[in-house]
């Protein structure tokens, strides 16, 4: 399971968000954590309404002081600052998964829902799209949650690449002892897109049927994943759902009572998730869920 997590802080309350389920984690799986921040080229002097680390002896007094707060005396926490001032801080996050080599990087994300936030991406989705190491999304909403790993909801939708995110749930529920959920969600006829919205439209009989089909077909798979979770050591529930595939993630993420989503993803981001309507970029504007995004790794 995890070992080394990675935490990149900018010196706001915002990404603190990420210190609570950073320990722990950390405490619950015996792990490392490294406290990393990027100096930005030109970087303002304030981000998210407060102060901004823009030298790097204030980053480093900074980065002890979050350690000696935020983890207890026992806990394994390096700092690292990066004193090469850049103009990409997602991409030189990206380069230090690299350098430091963490399996888990956990940091805070906006969950902004503008235009610009779905073609650009905020720092958070980059890392996601760059990477091929797995990252935990927290969205801060201004209330304090203990965060907690006892129940995992896994959506899955029958590509046999995205079932690495089943791996990493199914290791982390047994590793917390947690319970695990997957689901499937079929379209209704009104969420359908594009080619399929049309045909459903002109032949809805027709694509109502392949739809009951699906869903049919979606349970026998999910019977088969729940089988292979539960001779990894974690026997799941399962659930099809029907919707447009976000929102209902979301709802059956919170009838569930789900403490996190872990969903494997190809990374898109910018342009190409805008118009695919990969379902990964909504997520964080549509939840406080935590989000764990697994990147898809080929031939894996």
């Amino acid at each position: 399971m995890f070992r080394h997590l990675l935490v990149p802080l900018d010196g706001s309350r915002l990404a603190e968000a990420a210190l609570g389920p950073a320990a722990a984690l950390a405490n619950a799986l015996g792990a490392a954590v490294t406290l990393v921040h990027v100096l930005e080229r030109k970087a303002p002097h304030e981000v998210h309404g407060e102060r901004h680390l823009t030298e790097a002896g204030e980053a480093a007094a900074y980065l002890d002081e979050v350690a000696a707060r935020a983890f207890g005396p026992g806990a394994r926490v390096g700092r690292h600052v990066h004193t090469d001032e850049v103009g990409d801080v997602a991409r030189s996050l990206f380069e230090h998964s690299d350098e430091l080599a963490p399996d888990l990087i956990i940091m805070c994300t906006h969950g902004h829902s503008g235009l610009r936030d779905l073609v650009v991406g905020s720092i958070a989705q980059r890392v996601v799209a760059l990477g091929t190491t797995p990252v935990l999304l927290i969205r801060p909403d201004g209330k304090q949650r203990a965060f907690a790993c006892r129940r995992l909801l896994v959506p899955l939708d029958g590509t046999p690449a995205h079932e690495q995110g089943l791996c990493v749930a199914v290791g982390l529920a047994n590793a917390c002892g947690a319970a695990l959920h997957i689901l499937a969600v079929v379209p209704r006829p009104a969420t359908l897109t594009g080619k399929e919205a049309a045909v459903g439209k002109i032949l809805p009989g027709s694509t109502a049927a392949m739809l009951d089909m699906a869903e049919e077909d979606a349970r026998a798979y999910l019977r088969h994943c729940a089988t292979l979770a539960e001779g990894a050591g974690t026997p799941p529930e399962f659930e099809v759902a029907r919707g447009d595939p976000a929102a209902t993630i979301v709802a059956a993420a919170e009838r569930a009572g789900a403490d996190l989503i872990v969903l494997a993803t190809h990374g898109r981001a910018g342009m190409d998730a805008f118009w695919s309507g990969s379902v990964a970029p909504k997520l964080p504007s549509l939840t406080t869920i935590p989000l764990l995004f697994v990147p898809v790794i080929a031939g894996s």
